[in-house]
């Protein structure tokens, strides 16, 4: 267990380290500077014992030249004491420009990585989760490049130096002397591990933490509208409390560390006192060395102190980059091809064959879908709540892979395209309209990122949006809300339509484009929508009936299944499922509402 967990941290500290390599001449500068600093700090004790004690403060007889000697040596003090500030400024400085070079790549790495993973990995887990791994873990471990590291390799010089002094001085006293040490170092390995557990733990409640939140800053809208304001404040304060509670079980173990490690140093500096003053008066000691020595032994607590608490926070850095790690090594279960094949024109026809899909094994939410619709057809897929409609169209970008079948475009199989080639000839207007927080005209340039300005203005004067656009404060300028929150819903849908527009995608995917939409909203949507349309395969996914009498066909599906097929008039002449969906929702007092 213990090798295992020994491997586990050689591993992820390697592969730690591994994204510093690109900015080695920077990290080579600072632990350098580290070095000159640590050695100008194991050199002061000897230089004040030998040079000023022996040399000039209680030699048997003044030498001729003290005063002069004197001058000389405050000049060197001074000195080193120059070149120690100029090399800490230089260790500070290259080390926090490594740590933030690497926070940077692994920040970076993370966002396409969140990119990259599928719909199904995103909806298993809380963005809040994500949240902290962007920006709690990748902290830590910018903490850690910055000071920890550099702590343990300069305390670990100076600890070193210092060792090497004391045994050049008196031998004997060195080893009474470092009697302590394995002790230390035992208590170190002990703790070390345990620290990593908990900071995961830690890093974890923390990651709770953020979701809650960024769950209830998300539905502040429905926790205020159902009172529940009182509730999610007490969902908060119990997960604080459990992140409390694991931060002080961290808390308890550092300071635990820290007084033993003090207590065990001063019990053998107490030692050296003792054992040296009768060096001393044996004459196989001068005061002098004594001093030094004495110098040496109580500059070695801090730099112990300080290895113990960066080896603590190394600990902790790891636990923070295992759940990085973690995220980055997630297989996304949607893959380009190898060598993905190119389609110069797309005509537009989409096929399924024997499609079956399941989020959770054994439980399929489509079986068997076989279809064929013709390049500009327009489909209407319609049935209850969970009959599997939304997951067919996720299928057609790519968003999950078929459990078995094949979707084709143009006859080919979807899995041979690559996934930006495949997504950039579909338009998506989805039900809840996701709007960035930038201007008006880079929200709808986000459907071409080359396009034009007169480009723009024309996709939103097709989706009905141009009108409204330049009612705005700053016209196309004007910096939206949060999601669109400044828009009304039908402005925010018209926008996603310009978006699709100014793609001009061969395929379409319309989901419940205008379900939460007010009738003068819906005019305007259809319209747009309309035009839209026009010469492009289209899948409409609708609960309101009235949106899909333009369809060439409409399938009804239910359990995950095409149940029904066909033009709304064939549909309603059937006593099937469509017709009770329609007498559902247009039946009346006075008898079914007519709809031609």
């Amino acid at each position: 267990m213990g090798d295992s967990t020994q491997g586990q941290e050689a591993k992820a500290s390697w592969r730690l380290l591994g994204y510093v390599k690109p900015y080695t001449w920077q990290l080579m500068a600072g632990l350098l500077s580290i070095l000159i600093l640590a050695a100008v700090q194991v050199a002061l004790p000897l230089v004040l014992g030998r040079g000023l004690f022996d040399r000039l403060l209680i030699s048997e007889e003044a030498l001729e030249g003290s005063l002069q000697y004197l001058n000389y040596f405050a000049l060197l003090i001074l000195l080193m004491f120059v070149l120690k500030a100029i090399f800490t400024y230089t260790a500070v400085y290259c080390m926090a420009f490594v740590s933030e070079r690497v926070v940077v790549e692994l920040r970076n790495q993370i966002m396409a990585q969140l990119h990259r993973l599928t719909l199904a990995y995103h909806q298993e887990r809380r963005t809040g989760e994500a949240v902290s791994r962007v920006t709690s873990d990748v902290s830590l471990i910018q903490n850690s490049l910055a000071r920890s590291l550099p702590d343990i390799w300069r305390d670990g010089i100076i600890t070193g130096g210092i060792v090497i002094m004391l045994l050049s001085l008196h031998w004997k006293l060195a080893l009474v002397t470092m009697v302590t040490f394995p002790v230390l170092m035992y208590a170190a390995n002990l703790y070390g591990s345990r620290l990593r557990r908990l900071s995961r733990t830690v890093q974890e409640r923390v990651a709770n933490l953020s979701a809650i939140l960024q769950e209830s800053l998300a539905g502040i809208r429905i926790i205020q509208a159902f009172t529940m304001e009182e509730h999610e404040q007490e969902r908060f304060a119990q997960e604080n409390e459990r992140s409390f509670a694991a931060g002080m079980r961290s808390a308890k173990l550092m300071a635990l560390v820290w007084p033993v490690a003090e207590v065990l140093l001063v019990s053998g500096m107490l030692v050296v006192v003792w054992y040296g003053s009768r060096e001393v008066m044996g004459g196989r000691l001068t005061p002098g060395e004594l001093v030094g020595f004495l110098g040496y032994i109580g500059m070695i607590s801090q730099p112990v102190n300080s290895l113990v608490r960066a080896f603590g926070a190394w600990q902790q850095a790891l636990g923070a980059a295992d759940r990085i790690f973690e995220l980055l090594d997630a297989d996304s279960l949607v893959k380009d091809p190898p060598d993905p094949r190119v389609l110069p024109k797309v005509e537009g026809r989409v096929t399924y064959e024997n499609v079956s899909f399941a989020y959770v094994p054994d439980h399929p939410v489509l079986e068997d879908i076989n279809l064929m619709v013709e390049p500009g057809e327009i489909v209407a897929l319609v049935g209850p709540s969970g009959a599997g409609k939304t997951s067919m169209v996720n299928l057609l970008p790519r968003f999950y892979d078929p459990t078995t079948g094949v979707v084709r475009l143009d006859g080919v199989d979807l899995r041979e395209l690559s996934l930006k080639d495949l997504r950039q000839r579909i338009g998506l207007v989805p039900q809840e309209t996701i709007l960035f927080g930038v201007s008006v005209r880079e929200n709808i340039r986000y459907g071409r990122f080359d396009a034009r300005d007169e480009e723009i203005e024309n996709a939103a004067q097709v989706a009905n949006a141009h009108d409204f656009i330049l009612g705005l404060p700053d016209g196309y300028d004007t910096i939206i809300g949060e999601r669109g929150a400044t828009l009304s819903g039908g402005q925010r849908q018209r926008l996603a339509i310009a978006r699709a527009v100014l793609r001009s995608p061969r395929l379409l995917i319309l989901d419940e484009a205008t379900s939460a939409l007010d009738t003068e909203s819906e005019l305007l949507v259809q319209e747009a929508l309309s035009r839209l349309m026009q010469g492009r395969t289209t899948f409409i996914i609708a609960h309101r009936l009235s949106t899909i009498r333009n369809a060439h066909r409409i399938l009804v599906m239910d359990g995950g299944r095409i149940v029904e097929s066909g033009s709304h008039t064939e549909l309603i002449k059937q006593d099937g499922l469509y017709r009770r969906l329609y007498a559902a929702q247009f039946h009346k007092e006075d008898g079914a509402q007519k709809w031609e």
